[in-house]
């Protein structure tokens, strides 16, 4: 896939929701292009519609109106099984409840979107022991979601979302969950990682200490870009 200057461009995008039998405009005609390559931040209260945004970037829904090109594709014409074929390839999600699987080792975990992809078996255990070797988790591999801190499993998260090598890597909230000084480690973590590999971050946060740091900032009030 050939690169472009930005991994997202949207152009007039709004987007709708039904509440009961009542209309909720969520987004009201974004317009916007999201840097390749470096640590976005979208900011916005709750209900500002920055998760929306963020969740339409990450092709888990489509646009109302308006067009969405991601990593050079238009996704709004996207079926939803070529969605998520995409979704699978491309991008990786950081969740703030971490979304890890109870049952699975940090090393399964991570894991995990390579069995999805049908990578190779030697190959998967290559990008496995080096991603987690990456975040600072190699030696905890057969630990248990369980038997680690919020940190170490924020840590696998991460770790999750990088194996596949994605084109960006979306974080909803990724530090809420998290206290002050742990929160702090994950995003220069996260900064020496987008830093070293050139990933692309995009997140949405209220978290002051990821807003000092974005690199390019996206504000978002009332569905719209301020």
């Amino acid at each position: 896939m050939p690169e472009t200057e930005f991994v997202a461009r949207l152009k007039d995008v709004t987007k709708t929701h039904m509440l009961d039998k009542v209309e909720i405009q969520a987004l009201k005609g974004i317009t916007a292009d999201i840097p390749r390559n470096k640590f976005n931040v979208i900011i916005g209260q709750s209900g500002s519609g920055k998760s929306t945004l963020l969740n339409l970037i990450g092709c888990i829904d489509t646009p109302t109106t308006g067009s969405i090109e991601v990593c050079g594709k238009d996704v709004a014409s996207f079926s939803d099984d070529e969605m998520s074929d995409f979704r699978a390839r491309h991008i990786g999600f950081i969740f703030q409840t971490f979304n890890l699987m109870p049952v699975f080792s940090a090393y399964e975990n991570v894991e995990y979107p390579l069995l999805i992809n049908k990578t190779p078996a030697g190959e998967r255990r290559e990008r496995v022991l080096a991603t987690l070797e990456k975040v600072g988790l190699v030696d905890h591999r057969d630990k248990f979601p369980n038997e680690l801190s919020g940190g170490q499993r924020q840590r696998v998260a991460i770790a999750r979302a990088l194996v596949k090598n994605p084109e960006m890597v979306l974080a909803d909230e990724p530090t809420a969950n998290l206290d002050h000084r742990t929160g702090t480690e994950i995003i220069e973590l996260m900064q020496n990682i987008q830093a070293k590999d050139k990933t692309t971050f995009i997140f949405s946060s209220h978290d002051k200490n990821l807003i000092t740091n974005a690199e390019d900032l996206f504000m978002i009030m009332d569905g719209v870009i301020l």
